[in-house]
């Protein structure tokens, strides 16, 4: 029994939240506004729930990153003061996939089914459109990237093959015979061979739910209250799997906001959060609307934008912080005008002592930031820029996985592939001898391994051969298998990747590090695919304070002291695509909403009144719809000529107004310099192109046509 102090975190929560925590039984629906503590409430909640007497693991809680359910689930914990670590926590498909461990026999899949990635899927596309002579027509088919994408979306959406190439890709409907006949054979291979790709994990556990009542029934009983975050961001299907799972009880909670629905794009479908309650017909509603983050002057921009969305859950963000600055929007002249404005004023605010991590400049498309890195680059203003590379994408890391998927299922002849074509002495035709004739083993699989190393008996092969049949038959720990793999795939990696091995080695051994920590080789590679790790630039990298450059997309769920939004013009913020279609420009809408939504402190809205567009120079640009939407009253406006009010001084500069000195290195450079770059390190002059201009060829860019206005070379003495 839980005792009065033990419960003391309830009297931190407002009444709506509250509510929220002690509404446990049946469908609830929270709509949870931006900043408005939708996190404490989730993990407040499971807490609650536990102090009631529901044991932990009754409870199942999805989120979209297993890391927040992680945490969401260790703070419910530190809340109550004991340990809530039974609470089943993960995404939908991380969950889709365990289930699918214990359930798929029911669909003919073994318990140790391989995941593809997106790249495999391509990959498997790439080899049964080449099967099927695809390739060689006359005209030209669907790239594999293609496909992937409208296979994707077909599930994602649930939109028909026509329907989509007639939307999205008009220029296909002559292939719609051939790209519906590959669609066939991929679906039948994957079964075929135990395979998955990400959409699968959704499909084929929304297929048993609807298909067996009784698997409804266990489902229900073993998950006696379901939490859903985000769901705004649910697509057609993850919306579906809720409904089944909790058909028995209806003990679910979805958290979500209408208003940040941002990610139509991959197939969320923002309806979701709408339909919910004809889902579950006695659902209660709790708007949260009290911010936790920003000032009152940056919220009422905030419900002023999102006033105009069409259909939305009508709420009202508020806080106690009733002071604070109006959001500045500021008309610049052109993008260098703006781009001189953020750096001047992020130079301000660092005097102030705002540490550049706590100032962000965010923009709709990532070449929109293009100006900007230069100017910051000039200055010698570090800085950030997200997204990042996922490590899964690395070829070297894909043919390491690809030796680990095959000890655990020697079935994927997907991974046979990639693994054969690295050995010496392997070719392509090689590798389909040795894989038909592995396909053609039924029971005496690993016998037929043993005679193929007589028949192909190059060393490599033989080697492979027998690290898997040692492994599979001693069954060791990742942590184990993953050694013995890297003493097998070393010196092939050293071969293949011999100009940078050096670097790519700390990727391996980040992978040897993360396998200590699991029981089965499943669960490891299955934890890699649904979670991938992802790897950030920081330029430069040894510095810790830096200015955040990021897509609005990849600020969701941050916040900082001040954000800066760039581009306000039409065709840029709102996009160009979306101008012409009603429902995309409600996503954009909402997208910007998201971004005035990160600022705690200070706003700054940009919007230059000219822009280059190719083939047509210098243009007049068009402020962007969602501005002149708005009262200018919200604002305090600025325009060039009205510029020295911002009181943008450098201190450092005696309060003078900084002006860029680039005359002085105009004629410091001739040919045969050596030039250090800050971002391609040492080149050497190879021409000097007028005043302003220099080609200087970088061993790893090669020759570079750099404008100095624009660069900061530093000249090497010999």
């Amino acid at each position: 029994m839980f005792t009065v102090s033990q419960l003391e975190f309830l009297k931190e929560l407002n009444p709506a939240q509250l509510e929220a925590v002690q509404t446990i039984f049946g469908p609830l629906l929270v709509i949870a506004g931006a900043g408005s503590g939708k996190t404490r409430t989730l993990t407040s909640r499971m807490a609650y729930l536990v102090a009631q007497g529901v044991p932990p693991e009754k409870i199942l809680l999805l989120t979209f990153t297993k890391r927040a359910s992680k945490e969401m689930i260790q703070r419910a914990g530190a809340l109550l003061k004991t340990d809530c670590d039974k609470i089943i926590g993960g995404t939908f498909h991380s969950i889709s996939q365990y289930m699918l461990r214990f359930y798929g026999y029911l669909l003919g899949y073994q318990s140790n089914f391989t995941i593809l990635d997106r790249s495999d899927s391509e990959d498997l596309i790439h080899l049964l459109r080449n099967s099927l002579g695809f390739a060689d027509a006359k005209k030209k088919f669907p790239k594999k990237e293609t496909l992937a994408t409208i296979y994707s979306k077909m599930v994602n959406q649930q939109r028909t093959l026509e329907d989509l190439l007639k939307t999205y890709y008009p220029q296909f409907l002559d292939f719609y015979y051939e790209i519906e006949r590959l669609l066939i054979e991929y679906q039948n291979y994957k079964k075929e061979h135990h395979l998955m790709d990400y959409d699968d994990l959704l499909v084929n556990w929304l297929s048993i739910l609807k298909t067996y009542p009784q698997i409804r029934e266990e489902i229900g009983k073993r998950f006696e209250f379901i939490m859903v975050d985000e769901y705004q961001d649910t697509n057609t299907l993850q919306g579906e799997i809720i409904r089944y799972m909790a058909e028995r009880h209806q003990n679910v909670m979805v958290v979500g906001d209408d208003s940040q629905s941002i990610y139509g794009f991959r197939g969320a479908n923002y309806k979701n959060i709408f339909d919910f309650p004809k889902l579950f017909p006695n659902t209660k509603i709790i708007k949260l609307e009290q911010n936790y983050r920003s000032t009152q002057p940056i919220l009422d921009l905030a419900n002023h934008i999102i006033a105009k969305s069409k259909i939305k859950y009508t709420k009202n963000l508020f806080t106690l912080r009733k002071d604070g600055k109006k959001p500045v929007l500021f008309y610049a002249e052109d993008e260098t005008e703006s781009s001189k404005f953020v750096a001047e004023k992020v130079l301000e605010l660092r005097e102030k002592g705002i540490k550049l991590s706590q100032i962000a400049v965010l923009f709709r498309s990532a070449s929109h930031s293009f100006d900007l890195e230069m100017e910051l680059t000039k200055r010698g203003i570090p800085f950030i820029k997200y997204g990042g590379l996922k490590l899964l994408e690395a070829a070297h890391i894909k043919d390491f996985l690809s030796i680990l998927r095959i000890l655990s299922n020697p079935k994927d002849f997907l991974s046979w592939n990639r693994v054969l074509l690295l050995l010496e002495g392997i070719g392509p035709r090689t590798a389909e001898k040795i894989i038909e004739t592995l396909k053609q083993a039924n029971n005496d699989f690993f016998f037929s391994l043993e005679r193929l190393t007589y028949r192909f008996s190059f060393l490599e092969f033989k080697a492979l051969i027998s690290l898997i049949t040692e492994v599979v038959k001693f069954k060791e720990k990742p942590s184990n298998c993953l050694l013995r793999v890297w003493d097998f795939y070393q010196p092939i990696f050293q071969r293949v990747y011999y100009e940078d091995y050096h670097r790519r080695e700390r990727d391996i051994e980040a992978l040897l590090d993360l396998s200590e920590k699991y029981e089965t080789l499943e669960e490891f590679l299955t934890d890699l695919m649904l979670e991938p790790i992802e790897i950030y630039e920081k330029k430069p990298a040894e510095l810790d304070d830096h200015l955040v450059l990021s897509t609005v997309h990849s600020a969701k769920g941050l916040e900082w002291h001040t954000v800066f939004i760039l581009s306000l013009i039409d065709g840029r913020f709102p996009s160009v695509y979306s101008l012409e279609n009603e429902e995309e420009l409600e996503e954009e809408r909402r997208l910007f909403y998201v971004a005035v939504t990160r600022a705690r402190e200070e706003l700054f809205l940009i919007s230059p009144m000219t822009t280059y567009v190719r083939g047509e120079g210098k243009t007049l640009a068009k402020v962007s719809k969602f501005i002149k939407d708005l009262d200018l009253n919200l604002f305090q406006v600025y325009h060039k000529k009205e510029e020295k009010k911002l009181s943008l001084k450098d201190s450092k500069n005696g309060g003078q107004d900084i002006k860029p000195s680039f005359t002085k290195n105009l004629f410091r450079f001739k040919i045969g310099d050596l030039v250090k770059h800050p971002h391609f390190g040492i080149g050497e002059v190879m021409e000097v192109v007028g005043e302003e201009k220099v080609r200087i060829n970088f061993p790893q860019k090669g020759p570079t046509l750099l404008n100095l206005k624009y660069t900061k070379l530093e000249k090497i003495i010999n």
